[in-house]
C-alpha cells in the first residue's frame, strides 16, 4: 500500500530525523538521489544542458546542489535564479563545478527573455522553485517559469519534492504549476502528489530514500496497489453457494434510462456475485431479462416499492431511477432495510432534497461525482474540483457516510481512516454509463461482505483497471471487469 503524507507530516518528520544527523545530511541524500535520477534519465550526461530553475528555499538547494554533481560529469548547467535569496553553499558548490548562473530578478525583461531561450535549448529542466511549504498562487518571476513548463517544444521537466505551483497536501493549484514528466520526492510520498489537480501536473513519481521511515506518522492518504486488492477480494471455496458468495438487490433503471439498469446488474453480474435481484418497472425490466438471464427479476407496478423482491446482503440504489415520486418510493423501501446500501446517480439527486434518507443504522456508501456532490452539500462544483480532499472529507462529516467521489482522480473516504486514492483508470473512463458499471461491481464486494470503505476502493481499482485502455464506452468496461478480477486472483492469468 502507498502512504502519502501532508507538508506537517513531513516537516515533523524531518525534523526529528534531522536532530539525529550531522548538518546538511538531508540535502546532501535528496541532492545525491535526485542527480542520479536525472542522470538516468538523460541517458548520456556528458555534453547534456541542464536547466535548474532555483528558488529561495531548500528545494533550490536541492536543485544547485544535484546540478553541480552532473556539471561534474560534463553537463552544462545553467541555473536560473528566481528568488529574493539563494542557497549560498548549494550556489558556490555549482559554480565550481563550472555551472553558470543566470538571476532574473537582476536582469529584468532580458533576464525572462534568456531564460525562456535557455529553457527551450535544454535537455532537462529541475523545478526547484518551490517545495513542500508553498500554497498559494505563484508569483513572478516564478509563475512566469512555471508557464514556460507548459510549452508543447518544453524539454524533460523533472520537479524537485513537489511541482511549483501545486499544494503538497492538497493537490490544490491555483494560477499557474509547473507541468512535470517526472517529480523526485524525497523521503515519503507527499498528498498533493497523488490527487488533482496537483496529480495532472506530477507526472511519474520517482522515490529517494532519505531515512524518513521510522519517523512517519499515519498517512493522510493512502493508495491501493493490485496485491492489496487481490488480498481484500473474496474467493469462493467447497462450502460457498450463490447466497454465501453475496446476492445484490439493484434497484435502478426507468422508463426513459433502461440503459443504466443493464449495466449496474451487469457490473454485479461480471464482478462475481453469487446472485443479482433486479427491481425495476416494465421497460428496464424487459431489457435486464433479454441480457441478464442469470438474474432474479422482480417487475414493480407504479408505486410499489422492494418489499417483495426477497432477502440481499446489499442494494446498489439508483442508477437511471428517476426523480419523481414512484421513485422516491423505491428509495424509502431500499433504505428502510437493514443491508448496506450504494447510492449513486438518481438517488444521489434524491437525497440531496432529503439529507435524511442517508440517516439510518446499516452502512450506507455514495458515489457521486462533483456535480451531486455540490448539491449534497451545497457547495460549488468549482470549489469542489478545486480541492476535491478537503470535500471529500467534508462529506464524510457531514452526511455521515462512506464517500466515493468520481472524478480525474478517484477518492474514498470514511470517518477515521486515511481518504484512500484511486491510481488506476485513465480519462477514457469519463464516458457515460461506466458509474453504473461500477456502482454494480461495488454492490457485489458490499454483499460479499467488504465494508464500504473496502468494496469501494477495491471496486474503483478493478473499475480502472478494466477501463485503462482507450477510448472504451461502458459495454467495453463491463466486458473487461472479469477478466481483471481473474488476473488478480489467478497470477499469471493475462486476459485478452
Amino acid at each position: 500500500m502507498l502512504s502519502a503524507y501532508t507538508s506537517d507530516q513531513i516537516r515533523t518528520a524531518e525534523a526529528a530525523l534531522m536532530a539525529k544527523l550531522p548538518d546538511g545530511t538531508l540535502m546532501d541524500r535528496a541532492a545525491t538521489g535526485l542527480a542520479t535520477v536525472c542522470a538516468a534519465l538523460l541517458g548520456g550526461v556528458y555534453g547534456s544542458r541542464v536547466v535548474l530553475l532555483v528558488g529561495s528555499g531548500d528545494n533550490g538547494g536541492d536543485a544547485l546542489f544535484a546540478g553541480a554533481r552532473l556539471a561534474a560529469r560534463g553537463a552544462r548547467v545553467d541555473a536560473v535564479l528566481a528568488g529574493t535569496r539563494v542557497h549560498e553553499a548549494g550556489l558556490a558548490a555549482l559554480r565550481r563545478a563550472g555551472g553558470r548562473v543566470l538571476d532574473v530578478r537582476e536582469a529584468g525583461d532580458d533576464g525572462r527573455e534568456r531564460a525562456r531561450t535557455l529553457i527551450k535549448r535544454a535537455d532537462l529542466v529541475m523545478d526547484g522553485l518551490l517545495g513542500i511549504g508553498g500554497a498559494g498562487a505563484l508569483r513572478e518571476p516564478y509563475s512566469t517559469l512555471a508557464e514556460l513548463t507548459h510549452e508543447t517544444d518544453r524539454p524533460l521537466v523533472v520537479a524537485v519534492d513537489v511541482p511549483s505551483g501545486v499544494d503538497a497536501s492538497t493537490g490544490r493549484v491555483e494560477g499557474e504549476a509547473v507541468r512535470a514528466d517526472y517529480t523526485v520526492t524525497f523521503g515519503a510520498c507527499k498528498a498533493g502528489l497523488l490527487v488533482s489537480p496537483g496529480a495532472r501536473h506530477t507526472g511519474r513519481i520517482e522515490f529517494v530514500d532519505i531515512g524518513l521511515g521510522p519517523y512517519t506518522p499515519e498517512p493522510a492518504v493512502t493508495a491501493l496497489t493490485d496485491a492489496d486488492v487481490a488480498a481484500m477480494l473474496p474467493r469462493p471455496d467447497t462450502t460457498s453457494d450463490k447466497y454465501r458468495r453475496g446476492v445484490v438487490g439493484v434497484a435502478a433503471g426507468s422508463h426513459g434510462y433502461t440503459g443504466a439498469a443493464v449495466l449496474a446488474v451487469g457490473g454485479a453480474v461480471r464482478s462475481g456475485a453469487g446472485m443479482v435481484r433486479y427491481a425495476g418497472v416494465a421497460e428496464p425490466v424487459a431489457q435486464v431479462r433479454a441480457r441478464w438471464p442469470e438474474a432474479v427479476i422482480t417487475e414493480l407496478a407504479p408505486g410499489e416499492g422492494v418489499g417483495e423482491v426477497g432477502r440481499v446482503q446489499a442494494w446498489v440504489l439508483g442508477p437511471g431511477l428517476g426523480t419523481g415520486a414512484e421513485s422516491l418510493e423505491i428509495a424509502r423501501t431500499v433504505l428502510a432495510s437493514d443491508v448496506p446500501v450504494l447510492l449513486d446517480a438518481d438517488a444521489l439527486t434524491l437525497a440531496a432534497r432529503d439529507r435524511s434518507l442517508l440517516r439510518r443504522t446499516a452502512p450506507v456508501l455514495v458515489t457521486p461525482h462533483a456535480g451531486e456532490l455540490s448539491r449534497l452539500l451545497d457547495v460549488p462544483r468549482e470549489r469542489i474540483e478545486a480541492d476535491p480532499l478537503d470535500h471529500v472529507r467534508r462529506a464524510v462529516d457531514e452526511l455521515g457516510v462512506t464517500v466515493l467521489l468520481k472524478g480525474s482522480t478517484t477518492l474514498v473516504a470514511r470517518d477515521g481512516l486515511p481518504v484512500r486514492v484511486n491510481l488506476t483508470g485513465s480519462p477514457w473512463l469519463a464516458t457515460a454509463g461506466t458509474g453504473d458499471v461500477l456502482a454494480g461491481i461495488a454492490g457485489t464486494l458490499l454483499a460479499a461482505g467488504l465494508d464500504a470503505y473496502d468494496a469501494a476502493s477495491c471496486a474503483a481499482h478493478l473499475h480502472g483497471l478494466a477501463g485503462a485502455d482507450g477510448p472504451v464506452s461502458a459495454w467495453d468496461v463491463l466486458e473487461a471487469v472479469q477478466g481483471v478480477v481473474r488476473s488478480l486472483l489467478e497470477p499469471g492469468f493475462r486476459s485478452k
